[in-house]
């Protein structure tokens, strides 16, 4: 698997695992219902420095990078990884997060968070913690999922 700068001959490809993802609701806040121009300004917004993880020309996966905050926030990085359906469990998203924090580095972050990981999402917690992210505060009841009603949030948090 490389994963490599996502360049504009991936976006088919890249918008077809951040639609269905954001439209089913269930681990990002974003509006479920997008249109695909809007789900292409979320993926594409120009603060985020997109990458894919492909494999023998297959995009398995895309995450973003940015500053989390603007100004005295701007050295805490933050993250949004989404894979595709088939390559799930196979270490695709592992490999995106450390390609991440390594990358994150190289551009002068001090530390990443995520500041809305849904509780319910319990791979993505699992794999956060195991690469070093602590779960610094709950958000009671602060994500509306389309299932489970409202549940817990987390905000993660590692130095880098």
């Amino acid at each position: 698997m490389q994963i490599r700068p996502a360049t504009e001959a991936d976006h088919v490809a890249i918008l077809a695992i951040v639609a269905p993802t954001l439209a089913t609701g269930e681990t990002y806040a974003i509006a479920r219902d997008l249109d695909s121009a809007g789900v292409r300004a979320y993926w594409f917004a120009p603060s985020h420095e997109v990458f894919v993880a492909e494999e023998n020309g297959v995009i398995l996966g895309t995450y973003y990078l940015m500053a989390n905050q603007a100004g005295g926030g701007a050295h805490v990085a933050n993250c949004g990884y989404m894979t595709a359906p088939a390559a799930r469990g196979k270490g695709v998203a592992r490999a995106m997060c450390e390609h991440s924090l390594v990358r994150a580095k190289e551009r002068g972050f001090r530390a990443m968070q995520f500041n809305h990981v849904v509780s319910t999402n319990a791979g993505a917690v699992a794999l956060w913690q195991k690469l070093g992210f602590a779960i610094v505060g709950t958000l009671p009841q602060a994500f509306n999922h389309p299932v489970h009603g409202y549940v817990d949030s987390y905000v993660m948090f590692r130095a880098l």
